[in-house]
């Protein structure tokens, strides 16, 4: 990955656990370390595909997925800012 893909990608994880309420804080599968990270570019911007592997907190079976259509996306920009954010709706 090229530096500003990884600014894009710190950003848009940033702006998902910060949007978390305050009592998932201690929740393994709401951490950094349960999220895994993807990104595109397109267009000069970057996007930014996080989804849920709660598998990686140790308690859950590889490919075990608690809420299959939990994900969040956000165009970043190369500078880090997040310029929008895809509407999640279960």
């Amino acid at each position: 990955m090229d530096g500003p893909a990884i600014i894009a990608a710190h950003a848009a994880l940033q702006k998902l656990l910060t949007s978390l309420p305050k009592e998932y804080a201690k929740d393994c599968s709401y951490s950094a370390k349960a999220m895994e990270v993807v990104v595109g570019q397109q267009g000069g911007l970057y996007f930014v595909e996080i989804n849920r592997r709660v598998e990686k907190c140790g308690w859950a079976a590889p490919g075990f997925n608690p809420s299959p259509h939990w994900f969040e996306l956000y165009a970043v920009s190369p500078e880090g800012k997040v310029l929008a954010r895809y509407p999640y709706h279960p």
